[in-house]
């Protein structure tokens, strides 16, 4: 692929995965010659709805059966979808009540009009349709978008990155908050792609890129327990960015 048709979409989100697009500032002219942006609502009111994609890229979760109505829509007119952000591809904050009932929530907040909204329980992209590519991050990086940009348009697959935060903290010769210091970091077990930002400003990482692949979720409950942190300690943090993956994991609130 040279050239393609894109669609840049948010659904229930804070956009800040969309505004990464904008942000590309210096990219992004070379970018509108390579790709023809044909539905982007933060970035034009001049959009084609209804037109074929070859990329659509999509930001937020599922919380209502507007969102699932339009991307089913999306999927519908893409041969490619991506789900950009922690949010589509791990449910993100707003899924962190799934286990409750939401019903009363809505009650509790909203008092007997909470029945009248159009809301459901936040669910990731991939649990409603067939999801091609993920591209993590709260928000994502913008290197990793445009790598991903750049593969798609040579009909090659992206290289995701299959180690954890952890290794560029080491990478870039940092010191390990968790065993030196004994704050409760989930860099080992989360995906890497954020360069350890913030481990590197001394703040433990609290796992908004989701778990890592393979993650040694033992380890880490070993490690905190060591340190005189809870192992339940590993999943709060890791269900206020990413709850739909516990359910892929043994790690459980007991």
């Amino acid at each position: 692929m040279t050239s393609a048709t894109v669609g840049i979409f948010g659904l229930t989100g804070c956009a800040g995965d969309q505004l990464v697009v904008l942000n590309c500032e210096d990219e992004l002219l070379r970018l509108l010659e390579l790709l023809e942006v044909r539905d982007f609502l933060m970035g034009s009111s001049d959009n084609d709805e209804e037109c074929p994609l070859d990329i659509a890229l999509v930001e937020g979760a599922v919380l209502s059966r507007r969102d699932e109505e339009r991307l089913r829509r999306i999927r519908a007119r893409s041969t490619t979808l991506v789900a950009i952000g922690t949010c589509a591809v791990w449910g993100g904050v707003a899924a962190m009540d799934r286990g409750l009932d939401r019903a009363r929530l809505l009650n509790d907040v909203y008092g007997h009009q909470g029945r009248l909204f159009d809301t459901q329980a936040a669910r990731a992209l991939h649990e409603v349709v067939k999801v091609d590519l993920n591209i993590t991050g709260c928000p994502i990086e913008k290197a990793e978008l445009l790598s991903a940009i750049s593969h798609l348009l040579q009909g090659n697959p992206p290289l995701g990155l299959h180690y954890p935060v952890c290794t560029e903290c080491r990478i870039r010769e940092q010191r390990c908050l968790l065993v030196e210091e004994g704050l409760p970091c989930l860099g080992p077990v989360t995906a890497a792609g954020c360069d350890a930002r913030c481990p590197g400003y001394g703040v433990a990482c609290v796992g908004c890129r989701g778990p890592a692949v393979d993650a040694n979720w033992e380890s880490l409950v070993a490690l905190f327990e060591e340190k005189g942190l809870g192992p339940h300690e590993v999943w709060r943090k890791l269900k206020t960015f990413a709850p739909v993956a516990l359910s892929a994991h043994a790690l459980q609130e007991d």
